[in-house]
Parts: C-alpha cells; sequence; structure tokens
C-alpha cells in the first residue's frame, strides 16, 4: 500500500521543520520548536477466578501529555499574556487567575516542503502550566534566548478536513 494516496510517487515522510501554531485565530511569531503529541491509555488488569494465571488487560483511562513551545525572546508578548491569565502577580487577592479565558484551543500545523498544509491537529482547552520567559544567560555563550510555553492539554484530535495537497513537479524553463 502506498504511503501517500494523492502524490503516490512521494517516498519520503513530512519533515519536522516545517510548521505553524495557531491561537485565537491568529498564527504565533517565532515558534521554533513544539514538544511531541503524546496520549497514554492505561492498562486495567483483571482476571476472573476460574481463568488461567494470566491476567486480561483493557483500557483505562487516557491522559494526554503536556505539549512545550519554544521560541526566541522577542518584543512579542503573546506567551507571557496567556501566562498572565493563569498567575498573574500583583493582580490583587482573588483576581491572580482570569477564570473565564485561561484557556485556548491551538493548531498545531505541519506542512511539506513546499510550504503547502499537509497535517493539523486540534488541541483542546489548554492553559499554561509552565512559562519561562528568559532562559539561563550566560556571557560566554553564543545561542539563541528562548521563552518556552508548557502547556497541559484535555485532548487532540486530527483534523481531517486538512487533506494530503497536491504536489506538483517542478517544469525547467
Amino acid at each position: 500500500m502506498a504511503q501517500f494516496s494523492v502524490n503516490t510517487e512521494r517516498f519520503d515522510p513530512y519533515k519536522n521543520f516545517k510548521f505553524r501554531v495557531k491561537w485565537d485565530g491568529r498564527y504565533v511569531a517565532g515558534v521554533s520548536k513544539v514538544g511531541a503529541l503524546k496520549r497514554t491509555t492505561e492498562p486495567v488488569e483483571h482476571r476472573d477466578g476460574g481463568d488461567p494465571s494470566t491476567v486480561r488487560k483493557s483500557p483505562g483511562q487516557t491522559k494526554f501529555e503536556p505539549v512545550t513551545l519554544e521560541r526566541g525572546v522577542t518584543h512579542d508578548q503573546e506567551f507571557e499574556k496567556w501566562a498572565n491569565k493563569v498567575w498573574n502577580y500583583g493582580s490583587g487577592l482573588g483576581s491572580e487567575v482570569s477564570l473565564k479565558d485561561f484557556r485556548k484551543d491551538i493548531i498545531l500545523e505541519m506542512y511539506n516542503e513546499a510550504g503547502q498544509l499537509a497535517i493539523a491537529y486540534k488541541l483542546y482547552r489548554c492553559w499554561v502550566s509552565e512559562y519561562q520567559s528568559l532562559p539561563e544567560l550566560d556571557a560566554s555563550a553564543n545561542a539563541v534566548a528562548i521563552q518556552t510555553l508548557t502547556l497541559q492539554n484535555e485532548g487532540w484530535e486530527r483534523d481531517y478536513e486538512v487533506t494530503e495537497p497536491s504536489e506538483g513537479s517542478f517544469t525547467e524553463p
């Protein structure tokens, strides 16, 4: 069976370096790394008294691992504004958390090498559990300053309305 239904001549899987993150209907500037989407379903072991000395297993509770977003430090304040909805220092007793809108649904889009949207996932009811505004600073280092958001989520699913794009071939002039 072919790995690609539209581009049957394509052999190589998609690369992991072409992607975008969207929330509140806008793309988030400068995201350079997204953690893996991972879910785990715990097995429930059981056996009847008359069964052989082995256990049966069935699916139990499913949990979705946190997703980390990284980007270089700039003047864009979107990471910090969202993180402040979960905990806003100095906002006054009882006002530290914005219960109305601290959760967001986000969209993770993956593109092929030609920049065509190939795969998308929807992540539901995300909220910031960890925010790193600045990394460790080192005068002897030669690196980009990275800020990080860790997002708890209550599930994700693939957007099956995003289908495999047709990858045309280039013609020589």
